[in-house]
């Protein structure tokens, strides 16, 4: 397991109830462990898995400084989504941004959306005699996830990848079954480089996948990944590190492959910001980002907040500790493999905070 994570979730846990993590469930049969674990906790939070590692760290941080616990469930974009729209938790959280419809859903009024760090999905594997890191297209990695491709040894992957010995074997397909952020990370950027995606599955939190087998969570397809030789997958960045699978690179719009870094990262976003005006809703893509160093599979992911808050003490609550993780949060981002926010937007959205309203004062 990947150190920094592994010190991550082993502090954060006994704080941080792990909803959905792994694709367990976290309610318990004592319902006397639950009302004493409920009435512990500040705020409650659903949501993507994507970003899973780094807010753990937040929120045992966080409690750490202020004794302000906050019960965050691992239960994927889509969940997160819905459980705000229906007014169970406090915050909600999506690595893919909310739809018009979606946002005409939510009970509560308008939500906003608040990027909070940078990610990458990666194409993962597992091929035990291949030590160096594959090389792939955007091309390619939809026609093996359409079921085009079928053999690691395919003369298109064998072009890419000069001088690796290939295996003979059946490529399988490891997917999310559930409603992810992630899958919508991966399948816009899909439906951005690839015209036969784009008319097939297309973009979205949950598609129709044409071949493989379903993971819940960012959990399920690494341990399907890691557990089974001849898979390929998609997770963020973080999961394949803490599993020690390879990523591989990805050419990106500019030609030039890619890994999957804090730097590639980060320059995905550089031009980022000239769509982000004060005025923006920040439901923006960076997928296949212009520029030689981009990595072409990043993101933001966000925290999605009711503008406007029925209970002020946890508003107060939930919009300090906002403006905490723009500032000190932002700084522990690269030791769990996210990329910060650029400094100008990190101060932008604390100011954009004040857009709450109900707030105790």
């Amino acid at each position: 397991m990947n150190a920094r994570f592994a010190a991550a979730l082993s502090i954060a846990t006994s704080l941080v109830v792990l909803t959905g993590c792994g694709g367990s469930e976290s309610g318990s049969s004592d319902s006397t462990a639950g009302a004493s674990s409920s009435s512990s906790v500040d705020l409650n939070g659903a949501g993507a898995t994507f970003p899973y590692p780094i807010y753990l760290k937040w929120f045992s941080d966080y409690a750490g400084q202020t004794g302000v616990k906050i019960n965050y469930g691992s239960v994927g974009s889509g969940a997160g989504i819905k459980q705000l729209s229906e007014g169970t938790v406090d915050f909600g959280a999506s690595d893919g941004p909310m739809s018009d419809a979606e946002l005409a859903a939510a009970k509560g009024g308008p939500v906003l959306h608040f990027p909070t760090v940078l990610g990458a999905v990666v194409i993962t594997y597992n091929l035990p005699d291949v030590s160096a890191p594959l090389t792939l297209t955007g091309d390619l990695i939809s026609d093996i996830f359409l079921g085009k491709i079928t053999k690691w040894n395919d003369p298109r992957i064998a072009a890419e990848n000069s001088g690796v010995k290939l295996p003979a074997q059946d490529i399988l397909v490891v997917h999310r079954s559930d409603g992810s952020g992630t899958t919508y990370i991966f399948t816009d950027y899909l439906t951005t480089v690839s015209a036969a995606w784009k008319a097939g599955p297309g973009k979205g939190k949950s598609v129709t996948w044409p071949v493989g087998l379903g993971g819940k969570g960012n959990e399920g397809v690494s341990g399907s990944v890691k557990q089974t030789p001849g898979t390929i997958g998609y997770v963020e960045l973080a999961y394949a590190k803490q599993n020690r699978l390879p990523s591989a690179k990805v050419k990106n719009a500019s030609g030039a492959a890619v890994e999957p870094t804090i730097e590639s990262i980060t320059a995905a976003a550089e031009g980022a910001m000239s769509q982000l005006g004060k005025d923006s809703d920040y439901r923006v893509s960076i997928v296949n980002a212009a520029g030689a160093n981009a990595y072409p599979i990043s993101s933001f992911t966000w925290l999605l907040v009711y503008q406007n808050q029925a209970d002020g003490a946890k508003a107060k609550k939930l919009v300090d500790f906002m403006r905490w993780m723009y500032g000190a949060g932002q700084q522990s981002a690269a030791s769990l493999d996210y990329a910060p926010l650029p400094s100008a937007l990190a101060t932008q959205l604390a100011e954009r905070l004040a857009t709450i309203q109900g707030v105790a004062q």
